[in-house]
């Protein structure tokens, strides 16, 4: 059976998820940014706030990122004192990323930004559509697309 023919660029999924990406990170990077802090930023620091320090590696397997993009975002949390980055004492190769007392009270700040930017979205999309647009994405990042470097002729 031959692949359905993509007529635009509406029919792209990769293309919606973006664009969604986009607009809803510019949305929630409005209401953080007098925290100082952007969208990725915070993910971060949430993510070091609820699961502890962990290596650059985990860390950006946890937020389903690259390791480059990672420490580009990593770098100014890193200069204004909201993380500190060491060496493993388990493993010399690897490095260990926590977040700092000024990370947890940064966090803590722009956690009412964020909070507000969400019951904002909540209301104008609906709480119940959000938890389910929500549960949908969790559910993509979840599928085996298989392995990275395979690339199937279909």
């Amino acid at each position: 059976m031959a692949p359905k023919q993509l007529t635009n660029a509406t029919d792209c999924n990769v293309m919606a998820v973006r664009q969604a990406a986009r607009y809803m990170t510019q949305f929630y990077d409005r209401y953080l940014d007098p925290t100082g802090l952007r969208t990725t930023q915070f993910g971060i620091l949430g993510k070091l706030k609820r699961k502890g320090s962990m290596s650059i590696n985990t860390l950006a397997a946890e937020l389903v990122m690259d390791r480059t993009t990672l420490g580009r975002n990593v770098q100014p949390l890193e200069r204004d004192g909201l993380v500190a980055v060491e060496q493993d004492p388990s493993d010399g190769r690897s490095k260990l990323v926590q977040l700092t007392k000024a990370g947890e009270k940064r966090f803590q700040q722009a956690l009412k930004a964020w909070a507000s930017a969400q019951n904002h979205f909540e209301r104008a999309y609906g709480r119940e559509e959000a938890s389910d647009l929500r549960d949908m994405l969790r559910t993509v990042v979840a599928t085996d697309l298989g392995p990275k470097d395979a690339v199937a002729a279909e």
